[in-house]
Formats: C-alpha cells, structure tokens, sequence
C-alpha cells in the first residue's frame, strides 16, 4: 500500500481501504475548527487584562473568527467540489495554522481579530471540506456511523478546548491557546496526504459565483447585524448590515430560483426533512452555545474557579456527548430520524430551563445537570440531522451540503451568543442598578454594569481605597454582583428556553415521521461514487 493517498475517491471500485484512519484526520481538524472558539472562553479574562479589552473589543476577538466562517463557508465548500476536496481541507488548515501563529505573536486588539479573521477564514475551508470528504469516502450503510462520530468531535471540542487553554493557561500566557492549534493542524495535514483520498465532483458545471456572492454579502451582513446590534445599540452600521441582509437573502433565493446551476438549490427548503433538520441544527447549537457562554463566565467569576479548573468542569458535558452519540448510533435506524432529533431537543430545553433556578447562592452542582442534559441532546440528535441534511445532496453538491450544514451550526451559535449574551447584559445592569446605584460614583457603577468581570474589578479598587467604603463595601459590591449576575442567567435562560422550546415545537411539525414518510434523495444521490460506478458497471 502506498504511503500517499493517491487514487481519487471517484475511480475506487469498492469502498476506500483507509476510511475508518482517514475519519480521525477529518475528526482532528474539526476538533481546532471548533475549539478555536471554545477556547477563548476561559482565555478571555486574560486577553481583557492583557490587552485592556472593552467590552466590544473582546466581542470582536470573538467574533473575528465567526463572521468570515459563517458568511464564507457554502462558497469555499462549492470551490472544493469543484477543483479538490482534499486540497480544501489541506489549504484550509494551512491558513488556519497561519492565522493561529500570527495570533500567537501580536500584541495589539486590531490585530489579534485580524488573526482571528484568518482562521474563520482557513474554518470556512476546513469545515465542509471534513462532511464532503466524509460522505464521498463512506458506503451508505456505514455512514451514519461516520456521521455520529464526526458530530461527536464537535460536541467534545466544546468541552475539550476550555479545557486544554485552561491548562496552558496555568503556566502560559494567553497566546498559547492560539499555538496549541499549530502542531495539530500540521499533523492533520500530513494526515490528510497519506491517509484522505483526493476527492472532486464529476460533471459539476460552472460554479455560480453570483449566487456565492450573493450569499458572502448576505450571511455576513446578517452575522455582523445579530452580533453587534444587540451588544451595541443599532447604530448606523448594525442598521445599514440589518438592511443589507434583508435585501441581499429575496435577492440570493430569486436568483437561485432561476439559475441552471445554483449554488444551493433553494428548493430543497421545501423538503421536509432538509429543511426540518437545518432548523434543529441551528437551535441546538443556539441554546448551546448561549447556555455555555454565560454559565463559564459564572464559573469562573462568581465561584472563583480557574481556567484549568473551569476547563475540567465541562467535562461531563463531553462525556455526556459520548453516551448519546453511542445511543443514536443504535437507535436511529430503528426508529428513524424524527424521534431522535425532537427527543434531543426536548431535553436540551429542559436543560437549558433547569438554568432558570440559579441564584446567588448556586454552586457547581446546580450547573451539571443542565450542561450534561445540553449535550446528551447534542450527541443523540446532531448526528441524525446533520446525515439527512448531507443526505439531501447529489454527489458534486456534498461541499455545499456541508457548508449549508455547517453554516446552520454557526448561524446558530452566533444568535445564541449574541442575542442570549444581549439579555444576559441587560439583565445584569438593570439588576446591579437596583442594588447598588445609589451607592456608587456614575464612573465606577458604569464600569461595574460594563461586565461582572468589570464589576469585581470595581470591587477591588473599592477595597484599596478606605474613603470608598473599603473592605466591608467591597464585599457588598462583590455580593450585589453576583447576585446581579445570578438573576441575570436565570432571566436569560427562561427566554432561551422558551426559544428552544419553540424550535422544538416547528421542528415537530416540519420533519415528517417514518409512516408518512419523505422523498428521499436519488439512490445515487446517497452513494458513493465508488458505489455509484459498481451500479453503473452493473447495468
């Protein structure tokens, strides 16, 4: 066997030999993809003292990385189609790797978004490169296994990557946390050359690079919008992307519509069971995402935990991805994709609920059960939709089915940051206001309502200073913050929760059960094209 991977995936007559090794380079790369944000969780209080970050400025340290990864990734996947599934992923974690170690060096907030930036770039590459890859190596019958383990790595990576940069964080600065990605990006990408098969579409057809634009303009004006408007205040530019959005989506669907060869076909929303599963997709990740967000802080500021110790914390919601991934690998093809995907979100809602009960006096207890309920669901659900999705797609659209796959994951985590990390803001100062407004100078209570952390910081800047009140005001400033901060989580979670529920609710409606049934794509359309050259050869 040959120590380079070098037969194309399109002329194997039977199922590639590798798959299964071939898995865990796809799985690697994703696992960076996604801890690339997880980890920033427990990095950013460092990062802020470090860089002396505003509220906004660590928003967009953040959210660097999301805008170019959710508005580029249906094109980027539609590139790789066309010319190299491999060299996507390879090309992509070249970037990624770049912008990590740029990351890793500067100094200065401009441009560690700009490194950022880079690496949402080289993610949008990686991204669906991993799912079309995926597909076109993997017979049918052993794909949802593919599938579930590749769900899986992402669920783990949210967990793992607060976990990994909380240890580096106990002995490095926080440019370790952009490092770490380095070694294993590369060691994917050797990975990817002896083990991954190259991979392209047969007969594709000219990309539709008008509609690519069209959707670039699009997800990016409406990720700009919902991350900036809702922390911010709808200034002019959240309001011009706001417009821009809402002009550029009738604008891509019309054009889709009557173009022979679209970029994603829009018509497949009208199929139950793509659109029912993009729309579960992006509520799981909506609660999940938002519940983590504020739940770390709450970890780390209110209970004192560092970010080693945060990191460990969020443990059992990887373990608890692990058991239902185990479970829906059983159970979906007995009972189909409908009860899997609505029962996982059920209990992810519950868990999400369950986070109305914190208060003042909450310890870590109260947040292991909502964190191990979020991804329990994740596990038994994401996988299942994530393969109708992916199933819904002819062989040369598998990019473009993983980008609209992946596009929904971060859309979704976006809003969930954005709009539940909104609530939780406005909470918290409405809150902190009534408890200690009258008892600060307007400078310091607006510094304290910036943030919890910016809070504690007031606090110990109260407990220096004998004319503020000192040690015994300082101590009912730190209660009276936690105690905004606690009923903030509490508020937020209920809108969350009703949010979710509401999604649970459309999916349930949207994704059709086994007896009624759905069209399902061409048979040709759910093999591989090695499968797919055995039928032919048969005729």
């Amino acid at each position: 066997m040959p120590f380079l991977a070098t037969t194309p995936v399109e002329k194997m007559t039977g199922p590639y030999a590798r798959r299964w090794w071939a898995l865990i380079v796809l799985c690697l790369s994703l696992l960076i993809v996604v801890m690339a944000n997880t980890s920033l969780i427990v990095a950013a209080p460092d990062m802020t003292r470090d860089l002396d970050l505003s509220s906004s400025d660590l928003q967009w340290v953040i959210d660097g990385y999301t805008v170019p990864y959710a508005a580029l990734m249906l094109v980027l996947g539609a590139v790789g189609d066309k010319y190299s599934r491999r060299g996507a992923l390879i090309t992509g974690l070249l970037v990624f790797a770049a912008g990590a170690v740029t990351g890793s060096l500067v100094d200065e907030t401009g441009l560690v978004i700009t490194a950022r930036a880079i690496m949402g770039v080289g993610a949008a590459v990686v991204m669906p490169a991993t799912l079309s890859l995926l597909v076109a190596m993997f017979p049918r019958g052993e794909r949802v296994k593919a599938i579930t383990a590749w769900s899986a790595t992402s669920g783990l990576a949210i967990a793992v990557g607060p976990l990994i940069a909380g240890w580096l964080l106990e002995r490095h600065a926080w440019g370790s946390t952009f490092l770490i990605n380095v070694p294993i990006a590369v060691a994917a990408v050797l990975g990817a050359l002896t083990l991954v098969p190259p991979s392209r579409a047969r007969d594709m057809g000219r990309i539709d690079y008008v509609g690519g634009l069209l959707s670039i303009v699009s997800i990016g004006s409406l990720v700009y919008a919902t991350i900036e408007g809702p922390h911010f205040g709808w200034g002019t530019g959240p309001i011009t992307a706001a417009v821009v959005a809402g002009a550029g989506l009738p604008a891509f669907v019309a054009w889709e519509l009557r173009h022979p060869n679209p970029m994603l076909d829009v018509r497949k929303f009208a199929e139950r069971p793509f659109s029912g599963s993009m729309i579960a997709v992006l509520f799981f990740f909506f609660g999940t995402f938002g519940a983590i967000y504020y739940s770390t802080q709450y970890l780390q500021f209110v209970l004192g935990y560092g970010p080693l110790e945060t990191g460990v914390r969020l443990l059992p919601l990887a373990g608890a991805v692990v058991v239902g991934a185990a479970i829906t690998g059983s159970l979906t093809p007995k009972l189909d994709v409908k009860p899997m995907v609505v029962t996982g979100m059920v209990i992810g809602t519950a868990g999400v609920f369950l986070l109305t009960q914190i208060d003042k006096g909450s310890t870590y207890p109260a947040f292991l059960a909502p964190m191990m309920m979020l991804g329990f669901a994740i596990g038994l659900s994401v996988s299942p939709a994530t393969d109708t999705i992916m199933g819904s797609f002819p062989e040369s659209e598998l990019g473009v089915g993983g980008g609209a796959n992946d596009t929904s994951v971060e859309l979704g985590g976006s809003l969930g940051i954005a709009l539940l990390g909104s609530l939780l803001g406005t909470a918290y100062r409405d809150m902190l206001t009534d408890l200690v407004g009258a008892r600060l100078p307007a400078a310091a209570l607006d510094t304290a309502k910036d943030s919890v952390g910016g809070g504690l910081a007031v606090a110990q800047e109260v407990a220096k200073n004998p004319a503020a009140g000192g040690p015994q005001q300082a101590q009912a400033l730190v209660d009276a913050v936690h105690e905004a901060f606690a009923h903030s989580i509490a508020r937020t979670s209920l809108v969350g929760g009703i949010i979710m529920a509401a999604g649970t609710v459309i999916v349930l409606a949207v994704l059709p059960g086994r007896a009624r049934g759905a069209k399902p794509a061409s048979p040709d359309a759910a093999k591989t094209p090695a499968e797919q050259a055995e039928t032919v050869g048969a005729v």
